[in-house]
């Protein structure tokens, strides 16, 4: 995903920078609606992240409480679980950290686009 993300943002700014001012108005809405669709997939994209993100961090905090009362036996399995769920948090928490700041940018770039197309209009 963060490859297809980052491909999508560098071909749009590929097209800003070298393409945007030189090509006709119907190309520019043609890119700007084609990103405007993968951006709302991005969104979703994130906010399922999110679920998961604060589905892990729940199992992570549910597990740290069960290692209090949980019977010496099997302390080493919870412990084991914790380190796990940890690990998939970290994971999830980077991953998501990368999609929000990705999608924000995409804003920007689609603000940049819109205001070249229109630029009496306040962004």
């Amino acid at each position: 995903m963060k490859k297809y993300v980052q491909n999508t943002m560098d071909a749009v700014q590929k097209y800003i920078d070298e393409q945007m001012k030189t090509s006709p108005a119907d190309k520019t809405r043609e890119v700007l609606s084609e990103f405007e669709t993968k951006i709302a997939y991005f969104q979703h994209e994130r906010l399922i992240h999110l679920m998961v993100t604060l589905a892990f961090a729940a199992f992570l905090l549910f597990s740290i409480f069960c290692l209090f009362v949980l019977p010496f036996e099997f302390l080493i399995a919870g412990v084991l679980l914790t380190l796990i769920f940890f690990g998939l948090t970290v994971g999830y928490v980077i991953h998501y950290y990368f999609l929000e700041n990705s999608v924000q940018k995409m804003y920007l770039m689609r603000d940049e686009i819109r205001s070249f197309l229109d630029p009496d209009k306040v962004v």
